[in-house]
């Protein structure tokens, strides 16, 4: 078998879904540090630093773009491997297996659905809105010496402004695009944070069989180190990682109400 009938084989799809499954894990990991940054009670100083890097920052904008590919060859992928097991497999389970992840085997396509359309609802909110409309800015002064923090709205004299930094008397001047009023007007809209929050229940299922699969698809399978796979992919990937990410709408949306 050559390099192309490999890869055009079930198994060989199954090895791609698997790389692009693993890239993205280690993409959430980065992503939710980042996002972490919500919470730093800086009005948004640190975060929206953080954004412009990501989305300016050269290397981190090929590995992004990357990344995009990822995802749309994970769902391909996905979606045939689907259709062939069908057409191998015409007649359903009679009964569906209740553990949880023998649940989630048999439904990984449903959840790479619900993924696959919060991301585009997503990513258009948030990184088409932050990319590609004049948005709103924010400027920043902190003190270099008491690290004492404020900030008012900025309106920039040229479109085609992004971003700026100056020091004048030990004073850091940061004018950026604000993308973290985006973010807290999006949390306080109960029917986005009642989406992300079904995401997440979809993502941590969706991890729970990925995870492990995807390296027992790799073959890296050994009696020493399978125990801290399956511990990684159930407490970090399936728990930890959605459970922080679904934090930020709902602390977001509770501080809205008052």
């Amino acid at each position: 078998m050559n390099f192309k009938q490999f890869f055009n084989s079930s198994l060989g799809k199954k090895l791609i879904m698997s790389m692009t499954g693993l890239f993205m894990c280690l993409f959430l990991i980065v992503h939710l540090g980042g996002n972490l940054t919500l919470f730093a009670g800086d009005e948004g100083y640190t975060f929206n630093i953080y954004a412009h890097f990501m989305t300016h920052f050269p290397p981190v904008e090929i590995i992004s773009y990357i990344l995009y590919i990822s995802i749309l060859v994970h769902a391909l992928y996905a979606l045939i491997l689907t259709i062939q097991n069908r057409r191998a497999r015409p007649v359903k389970y009679a009964v569906a297996p209740k553990a949880p992840v023998k649940w989630a085997s048999l439904n990984m396509g449903l959840l790479g659905s619900i993924i696959f359309l919060f991301l585009i609802v997503h990513m258009s909110n948030f990184w088409g809105r932050y990319k590609f409309t004049e948005g709103t800015y924010r400027e920043y002064h902190k003190h270099l010496l008491t690290g004492e923090l404020t900030s008012t709205e900025y309106k920039p004299l040229s479109p085609q402004f992004e971003y700026a930094v100056t020091t004048e008397n030990n004073i850091e001047i940061v004018r950026v695009k604000d993308l973290y009023v985006i973010v807290a007007h999006s949390f306080s809209l109960l029917w986005y944070v009642m989406l992300y929050l079904v995401a997440m229940v979809a993502v941590s299922y969706h991890l729970y069989h990925g995870f492990q699969s995807a390296f027992r698809t790799a073959g890296w399978v050994h009696k020493k180190y399978t125990p801290i796979v399956q511990f990684t992919g159930i407490w970090i990937f399936a728990v930890i990682i959605p459970l922080a990410f679904a934090s930020m709408p709902v602390v977001f949306y509770i501080k809205s109400l008052f």
